[in-house]
C-alpha cells in the first residue's frame, strides 16, 4: 500500500490561511489503513482547524467528505456538484490522489494534507515499513522475494557490500542487511545458486523516458 503521514497542522494552516470555505477530503483506501487520511483523520483535522480559526477570531467554514478513492474518476465525480462551493480543498489522499483530483477540478486549489512516504506494509499498529519503490523492473524472482532496491540502504543490485556486521547494515546498526536477508532466504529455498548470477545494471531509461510512466492494457480498455 501507499504509506503517508500527516502534515504538521501548522503547515496546513499556512496553506489555507487565505481561504474562507474549505473542504477536507479524505480517501478510504491506503491512507485510511496507515491512519493518515481516512474518515477519522478528516474529522480530527476539521475539528482542530475549526478550533484554531475560532480562537483566531476568523470566520472560516470547514466541511468534511471522504471518498472511496481519489485516484478514480468514478469516485471523484461524487463531489462534482459541490466543488464550486469551496475556495480550496485539503486532500488527505496520497500525492497521486491530490494530483488526480486537481486535474479533474482545475478551478479549485488542491492542497496536500499528508506527506506521501513509500510503498510499504503494516508491521504492527503504528508501524509501517517500506518494501517497494515501484521501479518497474521487478527483481524479486531472483532475490528470494526481498527487494534490494528498497531494502538495501545503498540500493546495491549485487551484494552485499562488505560493510555489514552480524547481518546488520553499516549505515544503521538496527537495520537488517538486505543482502544477508536475500542470501538466507535463497538458502532456505534451496536456491543459493541464484546468488551467483550477476544482475545487470538497471536500465533506468525505461522508467524515465520522458514524463510519467504508463501501463496500457488494451484487453481491458473500452
Amino acid at each position: 500500500m501507499i504509506v503517508a503521514e500527516k502534515k504538521p497542522i501548522e503547515e496546513i494552516i499556512a496553506q489555507i490561511s487565505e481561504y474562507k470555505n474549505i473542504l477536507i477530503l479524505g480517501c478510504n483506501e491506503c491512507v485510511t489503513v496507515c491512519e493518515a487520511g481516512g474518515k477519522k483523520e478528516v474529522g480530527l483535522l476539521a475539528s482542530a482547524l475549526r478550533m484554531y480559526f475560532i480562537n483566531a477570531g476568523k470566520e472560516v467554514k470547514i466541511d468534511e467528505r471522504t471518498l472511496e478513492r481519489q485516484c478514480d474518476h468514478e469516485y471523484l465525480d461524487e463531489i462534482r456538484d459541490i466543488v464550486d462551493r469551496y475556495d480550496a480543498i485539503v486532500s488527505l489522499a496520497c500525492g497521486v490522489g491530490v494530483q488526480f483530483t486537481a486535474e479533474k477540478y482545475q478551478n479549485t486549489p488542491l492542497l496536500p494534507g499528508v506527506n506521501t512516504c513509500f510503498l510499504g506494509v503494516t508491521e504492527d499498529r503504528g508501524l509501517w515499513t517500506e518494501r517497494c519503490q515501484a521501479c518497474g523492473q521487478c527483481l524479486l524472482a531472483s532475490t528470494g522475494g526481498i527487494c534490494p532496491v528498497s531494502r538495501c540502504a545503498k540500493r546495491i543490485l549485487n551484494g552485499p557490500c562488505g560493510g555489514s556486521t552480524k547481518g546488520k547494515c553499516e549505515i544503521n546498526a538496527e537495520l537488517d542487511c538486505a543482502w544477508q536477508l536475500i542470501i538466507d532466504r535463497l538458502k532456505a529455498l534451496g536456491r543459493l545458486d541464484e546468488y551467483e548470477k550477476i544482475t545487470p545494471i538497471k536500465d533506468w531509461s525505461k522508467d524515465r523516458a520522458g514524463g510519467p510512466r504508463k501501463v496500457v492494457r488494451e484487453d481491458v480498455q473500452i
